[in-house]
């Protein structure tokens, strides 16, 4: 009798032991990356415990798990990935998730009566072409050269007489109008260098990665024209680099707006 006792002891704390293993829980936090970045609003769902929550502007997130709990990671931007909670990464506490971006690929389609198919290099050789005809084509002298804006051509009639009534540029120096003109033309090319970032970013990315509230991007902008530095950045085109720039100076306006 004793020993049948002792057995059953022995067997519920074997089998206690067991069960408290595989029911450890705790609060893991984790960063989603793609490319070595973190992805911002990626679902993260506890599948096995009906839990979710999402990740931030850096890619981090933190949900109640347990071991075994099986995490699934969704994204429109990514493929979804799922990730089986192991008790080593529970007692690390911190996970990374790589994941790669999601890639729709479609059958392939003809389009008649073209017979296209969207594959531009099958496409190009199979397709009959004219000729075509434009100045740089023809060989024309001055193919190349830019036209014009009307400031421009303002300008240089202010300051070499040009157009159809000449002007003196001596006159329209004392007078103001060249400076004015030229006052003009920075203007116009200020906000040429503007539109063009705005072309470059969408208005999202303004709000959710800058934190630049909807209704101040624009107020943004004329802040970052009066620096010094924003012509020679947005004239290199590169977007990393303006990006760059503008995450820089968006820390500088929130923190204006804050003392506001």
């Amino acid at each position: 009798m004793p020993r049948i006792k002792y057995s059953i002891l022995l067997l519920s704390l074997i089998c206690f032991k067991s069960f408290a293993q595989t029911n450890i829980y705790s609060d893991l936090s984790g960063k989603v990356t793609n490319k070595g970045e973190g992805v911002a609003d990626v679902h993260v769902l506890n599948t096995t415990q009906k839990r979710a929550t999402i990740t931030n502007a850096d890619g981090e997130f933190q949900i109640t798990v347990f071991v075994n709990d099986t995490l699934f990671f969704s994204s429109i931007q990514l493929q979804n990935k799922s990730l089986i909670i192991s008790e080593a990464m529970l007692k690390s506490g911190y996970i990374i998730v790589p994941i790669g971006e999601f890639v729709n690929e479609l059958d392939e389609v003809i389009l008649m009566p073209f017979n296209l198919t969207g594959d531009l290099s099958r496409d190009m050789n199979q397709m009959k072409t004219e000729k075509v005809v434009v100045a740089s084509t023809l060989g024309l002298p001055n193919a190349y050269v830019k036209p014009i804006t009307q400031a421009e051509r303002k300008l240089n009639e202010a300051t070499t007489g040009g157009g159809l009534i000449p002007l003196n540029p001596l006159m329209n120096a004392i007078s103001g109008r060249t400076k004015y003109l030229k006052k003009v033309l920075a203007y116009q090319e200020k906000y040429a260098r503007t539109n063009r970032v705005r072309d470059f970013y969408a208005d999202s990315l303004f709000v959710k990665n800058l934190g630049i509230p909807e209704e101040k991007i624009e107020d943004f902008m004329y802040f970052c024209e009066v620096d010094s530095s924003f012509d020679s950045v947005v004239d290199t085109r590169d977007r990393l680099r303006i990006w760059e720039y503008l995450k820089k100076r968006s820390d500088q306006y929130l923190e204006v707006l804050k003392e506001n």
